[in-house]
């Protein structure tokens, strides 16, 4: 007599609960109709007045997300003895850190289905042996899982073309992206537009370039305040608003780069309401150095407005040039400033693009269609683990 099957066991690792919360909330909620799903992270005791989904188990484990040996062993063990109690049919990582440990527990603990998402290389900007290490982190997660996920067809390639994992172990959920973008949350609202611009002391005419994300030099945001310094000389009704955390302390640098336009700078700092400042902008930029898909690039999509990215693996998945946005060559902060300066001149051409920037957040990138791929991914790996254990 066939053995009653059981129930799939998987478990989903990150370093920060914001990971968790920003990107997988909606996975979490699909992936637990198919599985019991247990979450690791960093978790504070803050993080319990968060709203998480009643069926998700949380295990606190100290991810740190730089290096820090003596946390990263305790952090190695701790996982490894929670993997071999729980005996998971599949672990899955995202981000480096949590995926160099996740992995590297999950073999030692005989985990059978060992998945990672790469979602950019930290190690692209680096150089020295900083540069050889991660990289070679980066090669070793990859052998060291079973399955791997990339969040663009163009990470896949360069990931295959670094020699980090091989593009016959890696697959793409639907078109690209993590976790895709809520099309409902993140819309055209002209009232909200008004409100923010207000909030801001920034004209209701005006054109307002949005940056939105983590303040670090890795995104090219020096690039981003000479190329508005230019923009601002030759159109005065130009703004440029700055939303994040500013992690590398750029405030004043940015201020003094962006010289004589400086007084149409604003900065917002951290929001938990993105989808209102992308409804106040009339185009998005992005001029990273790395990227894995940026989100931002899906969400600004999504409300309409035109994108302006460097010409890297990630942000060329998530912008078609001249279709839904304009690319430059990272790095160039002329040609940024010309991208700019073709966008405020041209209204009708911010409305195509910003048009066809959203019908196509809204067809291929909706975080109903991702979610709906990785279900079928996780269908996939899970019932063929489950039909060995019955054989």
């Amino acid at each position: 007599m066939q053995a009653e099957r059981h129930r799939p066991h998987t478990c989903i690792v990150v370093a920060a609960p914001l990971t968790l919360k920003a990107f997988m909330l909606g996975h979490l909620k699909a992936l637990a109709g198919i599985a019991e799903v247990t979450v690791v992270a960093n978790f504070t005791p803050e993080d319990e007045t968060f709203p998480w989904p009643a069926d998700i188990a949380r295990v606190a484990v100290p991810i740190a997300r730089p290096i820090a040996l003596l946390t990263d062993i305790v952090a190695l063990l701790a996982l490894t003895r929670l993997f071999r109690q729980q005996r998971f049919d599949l672990v899955h990582s995202l981000t480096p850190k949590a995926g160099l440990l996740a992995m590297l527990a999950a073999w030692l603990a005989g985990v059978p289905l060992r998945l990672h998402m790469f979602t950019g290389q930290v190690w692209v900007t680096r150089t020295g042996p900083m540069r050889a290490l991660l990289k070679s982190a980066d090669r070793l997660i990859g052998r060291l899982a079973t399955h791997v996920l990339t969040d663009s067809a163009s990470q896949r390639e360069f990931l295959a073309g670094q020699g980090i994992v091989a593009a016959r172990k890696s697959a793409l959920l639907a078109h690209g992206s993590s976790c895709g973008v809520d099309t409902a949350r993140f819309r055209p609202d002209a009232a909200v537009r008004d409100r923010v611009r207000r909030s801001h002391g920034i004209p209701l005419d005006a054109i307002v370039f949005l940056y939105l994300g983590r303040m670090s030099r890795d995104k090219g945001l020096l690039d981003l305040a000479q190329a508005f310094a230019e923009v601002g000389k030759q159109y005065p009704q130009a703004h440029l608003l700055l939303v994040g955390p500013d992690e590398d302390k750029m405030h004043a640098s940015l201020t003094d780069a962006a010289a004589d336009s400086a007084a149409r700078l604003h900065f917002a700092g951290f929001t938990d309401r993105p989808q209102e400042y992308y409804a106040a902008a009339d185009a998005c930029c992005l001029p990273s150095y790395r990227e894995g898909f940026p989100t931002s690039m899906l969400e600004a999509a999504a409300t309409g407005a035109p994108a302006i990215g460097s010409r890297i693996y990630g942000i060329t998945d998530a912008i078609v040039e001249g279709e839904t946005g304009l690319l430059f060559e990272a790095g160039n902060a002329q040609q940024l400033a010309q991208c700019m300066g073709t966008l405020v001149s041209d209204a009708g051409l911010r409305a195509r693009l910003g048009n066809a920037a959203r019908e196509r957040a809204v067809r291929d990138y909706s975080s109903v269609v991702v979610t709906a791929a990785l279900l079928e991914y996780y269908a996939a790996l899970l019932a063929h683990r489950v039909d060995q254990g019955n054989s």
